[in-house]
Order: C-alpha cells, then sequence, then structure tokens
C-alpha cells in the first residue's frame, strides 16, 4: 500500500512537472513566435515584387530597407496572431509546445513585442519606402491580426480566402516601394500570392482536419469535408494560370518565366485533380502541401532571374 501511495505521489508530481514550464524563455521562443518560415517566404515575395518593378535598376540600399520594414510588419502581424490564439495552440499538438502555450513566454511580454516590432516596421516602411507601401503594411495587420485572427479564423470558413489578403501584401509593398503607385504589375503579384494561400493552407488543413475540429477552427476541411475542400481548391489553381501569361505579355517577365511557371500552374491544377481519386486523402494531401510550397519558391525565383530589363 505504501509502494502503492509513493508510486501514485511520483506519478502525480510527474504529471504536474509536464503541465508546468520547463524552463525560461529563450531567443529561440522569441524567433519562434514570429513565425520564421512564413517571413522566409514572404521576404522570397517582397523581394520579387522590388526586383519586377525596378527592371533590374536596383537601389540597394532601398531594396534592403524595405525589406528590413517588411519583416518586422509581418513578425509583429504573427506575434499577433500567438498572442490572440495561445488558448487555441494548446488544443492542437503541432502547436501547444510553442512558448505561449507552455508559460515560457508571458503573455503581457508577448503583446509588448508585437506592438515594438510593429511600430518600428511600419517606420521602416513609411520612412525609407513610401507612403504607400506602409500604408499596404496597415493594411496586412489589420487583415491578419484583426480580420482573420480576431474575427473570421473563429467563425467562419472564409477565413483562409479572406486571410489571403494580408499574404498577398508583401510582394506588392516591394513593388510599390519602387513604382510609387498600384499598376496592372502590382496587381498580378498580389494575384500570384493570393490565389496560391488558399490551395496550400487546404491541404494542410486536410492533413490536420481532427486537430483543427478538435482546437474548434470552422476550417472549410472541418465544416464541408475533404471532397468539398478538394473542389474549393480547383479555382484559385486554376486562376493562377493565367498570371505568367500576363507577365510575359505585359514584358514584365520574359519566355522562361513563362514556360517555366505555366508549367507548373498545369502540373499542379493536374495533382489538385488526382484529388478526387486518391485513395489515401492524406498521402496526397502531403503531396499537394509540399508541390504548393516548391511552387511558389521556384516560380518566384525565376520571375527575379527573367524580369526584362528596363
Amino acid at each position: 500500500m505504501d509502494n502503492q501511495l509513493r508510486y501514485q505521489a511520483s506519478s502525480d508530481s510527474a504529471a504536474m512537472s509536464a503541465k508546468s514550464p520547463k524552463e525560461g524563455a529563450s531567443w529561440r521562443d522569441f524567433i519562434t513566435v514570429t513565425k520564421p518560415g512564413i517571413i522566409r517566404s514572404n521576404l522570397i515575395a517582397a523581394f520579387a515584387g522590388y526586383w519586377v518593378a525596378s527592371g533590374w535598376d536596383v537601389q540597394y540600399g532601398r531594396l534592403i530597407l524595405t525589406l528590413l520594414g517588411t519583416m518586422l510588419v509581418m513578425a509583429s502581424a504573427c506575434v499577433f496572431n500567438n498572442y490572440f490564439d495561445r488558448d487555441l495552440d494548446m488544443k492542437m499538438e503541432r502547436t501547444r509546445e510553442r512558448g505561449l502555450p507552455t508559460g515560457r513566454l508571458k503573455p503581457n511580454t508577448v503583446l509588448l513585442y508585437a506592438i515594438g516590432l510593429g511600430i518600428a516596421g511600419l517606420a521602416v516602411l513609411f520612412a525609407f519606402s513610401g507612403v504607400l507601401s506602409g500604408l499596404f503594411g496597415i493594411l496586412g495587420m489589420f487583415v491578419y491580426v484583426v480580420v482573420y485572427t480576431l474575427w473570421l479564423k473563429r467563425t467562419s470558413t472564409w477565413s483562409t480566402s479572406v486571410g489571403a489578403i494580408s499574404g498577398a501584401m508583401p510582394p506588392v509593398i516591394g513593388y510599390v516601394a519602387v513604382t510609387g503607385n498600384v499598376d496592372l504589375g502590382a496587381w498580378l503579384l498580389f494575384a500570384m500570392l493570393f490565389l496560391w494561400q488558399p490551395p496550400h493552407f487546404w491541404a494542410l488543413g486536410i492533413r490536420r482536419k481532427e486537430e483543427y475540429r478538435a482546437a474548434g477552427f470552422p476550417l472549410l476541411p472541418v465544416v464541408k469535408g475533404t471532397r468539398r475542400t478538394k473542389f474549393q481548391m480547383i479555382p484559385y489553381v486554376a486562376l493562377l494560370l493565367p498570371i505568367p501569361v500576363l507577365m510575359y505579355v505585359y514584358d514584365y517577365a520574359g519566355i522562361f518565366y513563362l514556360v517555366i511557371s505555366a508549367a507548373l500552374s498545369v502540373a499542379w491544377l493536374y495533382l489538385t485533380l488526382t484529388g478526387f481519386k486518391a485513395k489515401d486523402d492524406d498521402a496526397w494531401a502531403k503531396k499537394n502541401f509540399f508541390f504548393s510550397i516548391n511552387y511558389l519558391t521556384v516560380s518566384l525565383i525565376v520571375l527575379v532571374l527573367n524580369t526584362t530589363h528596363v
């Protein structure tokens, strides 16, 4: 009996230790809360936007400052997202070990961190990249933090589509930092990033459907099911097809970008359509998710390399 009591006490102690923070916050926690993966991909997009607008006649100092301001603004929005989602992150396996859910980071500290990053980022954009870049930075933050995180993410399946507006801001910020106005090039870059995001995220949502359901997120695969989500992905991927054509026709990029990006778009559309005969939805969604990452990365790199000279 005594041994049982000692064992039970030991088990309870271990459980309490597992629930309590194991250690204080480290610099890695402050980096992780900014979602560096999102920042990295969006910085490539911002760079591409600036480069396309410059037509190889690049002011490198302004480029670096534009990327810095964009990075800080994106980091701020992501930290705000982590701050407001900390209760929901505790319910999901892939997020419960983050700094906020575990208690390594204190909510007030994270909130101040988000505010500081946002102020610094917007100050850099307004001062060195132009008023229009700063305004698009504000728009991106507002949509991501207020419209997406605080409202639609908790209430509607439209959260992914509307939230994609914020994810499409970085290339536009880079583009207008050079041109000072919104023309067809800015709209095409916006369209590329906007259309790419929903099918990319829904592929992840199909794989993590039960986690999102347990956390209470009304994500499309949770509310409407996997088959409906597959149908919903098709128009977004299909509408990517005209973008490289228009980029080429209106002399923003050359023939290599047209051929490679168009081929990638066709391949992604084909892969999306094969989802209806997939025997393993998880395996198909995983393949689609990683293809989408490679699609965007390769498309943007080729766009930069094959930008038309002014």
